[in-house]
């Protein structure tokens, strides 16, 4: 059985609500800690991938509120938990013992050269893609009937001819002689540290791996044409506000002939004017004078699929609820229907003419002969 991974969140020791910069500075604390290269305890390697895939998640916006709605289950099937990249670059550390010091070219020369980068596919290998989110605003009977949209899409497609490798033909694909197709070398560098080795990108193939001797006569060898698509993308019945539809390989594009990876389109529901949604269910306000709740009626009330016709029971109180089976949303995924609720909202009449009153007065005096102010009864000791 697979070992269940710590929380994210736990594995960097922030919390939920820490922003990009204390992640960052947990993970730069923590990447340090437990280097492989600068730290040779048995257990350092497999505590430094915990750490990165953890930033790799929460400092990339997308894929931490992925991880915040479905946790776990957000990643699986293939999903790509790379791409908030090294935070080591392009910035000082400033650290106790090391004083104001850029690590960054260190990190990436040797320690990022090694087990990181080549865990992550940096190692010439095929490597897919970053996903992408495309949001989209749909109307609230869009979402409970289902329906297509058309987004407009511009992204990098494979190169049909070279399927992403830039060579003509495989036969123009050499392995890197002076790597053996690693896509890196050794290489020994001064540092603070003192003279340290490690491996380092091959000059000569760019880390890649490989030669290539003529390139794409279609894309000019980098693999990938930028393409401008209308995407016509289906949208169920019964989709609520916030959830994705994935569409495979749209995509940022992928390394080193690698796959691209997937768009996700996020749906934003718009609010109707008399229609609420809570889960698959509908609730809706039905207006009705006294006299009809009073005496009982039958009116049209409508749902998500039209008019019904709905027996309005003698003696319905204010703010009662009466239920119409099977008329909310049908599920996403059982296709069962919830129900729609109806919220009784009496109305006092106004404006009454004379023999309205007459009427009312009448009224007044069979309930008070019945048993005088009912209404204060409860009060009486």
């Amino acid at each position: 059985m697979a070992e269940e991974k710590r929380d994210y969140y736990e594995v960097l020791g922030v919390s939920k609500t820490a922003t990009k910069d204390e992640i960052k500075s947990a993970y730069r604390k923590l990447a340090k800690q437990y280097h492989p290269d600068l730290n040779k305890s048995s257990d350092a390697p497999k505590k430094f991938e915990e750490i990165q895939e953890a930033y790799d998640v929460l400092y990339d916006d997308n894929k931490r509120k992925q991880y915040d709605q479905f946790g776990m289950a957000a990643f699986q099937q293939g999903n790509s938990t790379g791409g908030a990249g090294n935070p080591f670059n392009g910035g000082g550390f400033s650290s106790e013992g090391f004083g104001d010091v850029d690590l960054g070219d260190i990190f990436q020369s040797f320690f990022g050269g090694g087990s990181t980068s080549r865990r992550r596919g940096e190692d010439g290998s095929p490597r897919k893609g970053e996903d992408t989110l495309f949001r989209v605003k749909i109307d609230f009977m869009d979402a409970v009937n289902g329906r297509h949209v058309t987004i407009p899409l511009t992204y990098d497609e494979p190169c049909e001819n070279c399927h992403g490798t830039g060579a003509d033909s495989p036969d123009d694909i050499d392995t890197c002689p002076d790597c053996g197709g690693t896509g890196y070398v050794r290489q020994r560098q001064q540092t603070i540290f003192g003279v340290m080795e490690g491996t380092g990108p091959c000059p000569r193939c760019h880390g890649t791996g490989k030669i290539i001797r003529k390139r794409c006569h279609v894309c000019g060898g980098s693999g990938y044409n930028r393409v401008h698509r209308d995407l016509d993308v289906n949208i169920p019945a019964g989709i609520a506000s916030g959830q994705q539809i994935r569409v495979s390989g749209k995509g940022q594009r992928g390394s080193n002939g690698g796959p691209n990876g997937d768009l996700y389109v996020e749906v934003q529901v718009q609010p109707h004017d008399f229609f609420k949604r809570e889960g698959n269910d509908i609730h809706i306000d039905v207006p009705l004078s006294f006299v009809d709740c009073a005496l009982g009626t039958t009116i049209d009330v409508p749902t998500v699929y039209g008019d019904v016709s709905v027996e309005i029971p003698e003696g319905t109180q204010p703010e009662g609820i009466l239920k119409l089976r099977g008329k909310g949303v049908k599920d996403l995924r059982s296709g069962k229907p919830g129900d729609e609720y109806l919220h009784i909202k009496v109305k006092t009449p106004t404006n009454l003419s004379r023999s309205e009153k007459d009427l009312l007065e009448e009224f007044r005096k069979q309930e008070d002969a019945k048993g005088a102010k009912w209404w204060k009864n409860p009060f009486k000791q």
